[in-house]
């Protein structure tokens, strides 16, 4: 499997979304869509990206009793996301419950460190490990509970996949600066190249701002699709 791109809807305006979308789709088959989006129109988000022929991954991180992630991963399945994501800290039971509701017919992806956090971060909720540790720690729980992908920072791509192959697990990867980013990184501190990512064995790379914030988003994007050929 080639090294997939998903663009973030990181908006509340609608018509930005469409327009991003409309621009984009020639070209990009994912789209993802977050807390932002999800928050203002609900399940109609979703419908609206597999309306138009695209491909849903529904970022909302669930953590909560078995029981209620359950119930919302039945409900993002039966709204068209094909990938969906939980957190991997809210332990076997949650996992096994979401992966057991998803069924065939939706991804269930476990998020390991948040790509804003740092070792300092960690040990301030009082998680005495580096962010590498942690993540291999969560992508272990992962893979034992059945689920099939994790998110995590390019930084521990490799890492990861010294332990896990491209069967065992897939990589949802965000954090993804190209080149012609230069130094920002938004409010991501983990951040890597697509080149560099796609080489170290991601299976999704998820940007937002450098394309949807681009003079030209569809230039950007192909050149990131470019780039991870070239990989």
């Amino acid at each position: 499997m080639a090294t997939e791109l998903i663009v973030a809807l990181d908006t509340d305006d609608l018509s930005i979304a469409r327009a991003w979308v409309s621009q984009l789709s020639p070209t990009v088959k994912w789209f993802k869509v977050g807390l932002q989006m999800f928050v203002k129109f609900g399940p109609d988000a979703c419908r609206w990206v597999t309306d138009s022929g695209s491909r849903l991954f529904l970022d909302l991180k669930f953590h909560d009793i078995p029981n209620t992630v359950a119930g919302a991963v039945r409900s993002a399945r039966n709204a068209g996301a094909e990938i969906l994501t939980v957190h991997g800290g809210g332990g076997s039971a949650m996992l096994r419950q979401a992966v057991e509701s998803a069924g065939q017919e939706a991804i269930i992806a476990a998020v390991t460190v948040l790509t804003s956090l740092d070792t300092d971060d960690l040990h301030a909720v009082g998680v005495d490990r580096t962010p590498q540790d942690q993540v291999i720690r969560l992508a272990r729980l992962a893979h034992t509970c059945g689920v099939p992908a994790i998110v995590c920072s390019p930084h521990e791509v490799a890492l990861v996949r010294n332990s896990f192959n491209r069967e065992e697990l897939k990589l949802i990867v965000p954090g993804i600066r190209p080149r012609t980013e230069g130094a920002a990184k938004d409010d991501q501190k983990r951040i890597m190249t697509p080149a560099d990512a796609a080489r170290a064995g991601a299976d999704y790379l998820v940007v937002g701002r450098p394309i949807t914030q681009a003079a030209d988003p569809l230039r950007t994007a192909s050149a990131i699709l470019e780039e991870i050929a070239g990989a």
